[in-house]
């Protein structure tokens, strides 16, 4: 009888293919779980594009926005907020917190920020001091299949005409440097005589500049004349010299 254990191994006869094992087929249960994987990681990539696509229509804000993810950690701050939380505003960045600079704001704070994350309430909470007082909307953000709550919190605008808002407006309907000058100075809330002096030119210097700023802009009045700047959409953009990133870094 022949026995191939007697036969060198270079020597011994070769099996068909056919008898090889092969790998099973992959089972039902297996495509499934590749298939829902591949899915999540779309929905992931595409999540992370819709986010990148917000933090950026954020940006374009002309009001500083803080979002606050269970009442306590700064999720994202948009541009204005960053440049509006300066060294004077009432309320400062801290690493991912958001805190009151004077004692006096932090009890209704910490209270404004808990009804709206607890209780769903809506507040307008004015804080600081003499000094420099800035009004805030504290608005409640839930979703009913996530157990988690955010606060959005909007900061009250530093001034009712954006700068770069204001020089497009003065290109576009072509007032002068002292014009565009004046009418800075009207839209912070001053008087034709205040500017004057100011200025160090007579009243009625100012009020020809104004007469011509309105015949320019077509408007009414002096309040119809600013009510059109502080109407104008933000143009924020072109001051970016930080990255997008520089909050995540």
């Amino acid at each position: 009888m022949f026995n191939t254990t007697d036969v060198p191994v270079a020597e011994r006869p070769q099996l068909p293919r056919f008898f090889e094992a092969e790998p099973p087929p992959p089972s039902w249960a297996d495509e499934k779980t590749r298939d829902r994987d591949a899915a999540q990681a779309a929905r992931n990539a595409g999540n992370a594009v819709m986010w990148h696509w917000l933090a950026a229509a954020l940006d374009e804000l002309d009001y500083g926005i803080v979002l606050l993810s269970d009442g306590v950690h700064v999720a994202h701050a948009n541009y204005a907020a960053k440049v509006d939380l300066d060294e004077s505003h009432p309320l400062q960045l801290v690493g991912k917190t958001l805190r009151a600079r004077l004692a006096g704001d932090v009890v209704p704070l910490r209270d404004a920020i808990d009804q709206a994350t607890v209780r769903g309430l809506r507040r307008l909470l004015t804080v600081g001091s003499e000094a420099r007082q800035v009004a805030l909307s504290i608005v409640p953000l839930s979703f009913p299949s996530s157990e988690h709550r955010a606060v959005l919190l909007v900061l009250g605008k530093s001034s009712v005409c954006e700068s770069l808002s204001m020089e497009g407006f003065a290109r576009v309907n072509g007032l002068t440097v002292a014009e565009t000058r004046v009418l800075t100075a009207l839209c912070s809330g001053a008087s034709p005589a205040e500017i004057a002096g100011r200025v160090g030119v007579a009243i009625s210097t100012v009020r020809t500049q104004i007469g011509s700023m309105r015949a320019k802009t077509g408007s009414a009045s002096i309040r119809a004349l600013v009510r059109q700047v502080a109407v104008l959409p933000p143009l924020k953009g072109v001051l970016r010299g930080m990255s997008r990133n520089a909050w995540e870094d």
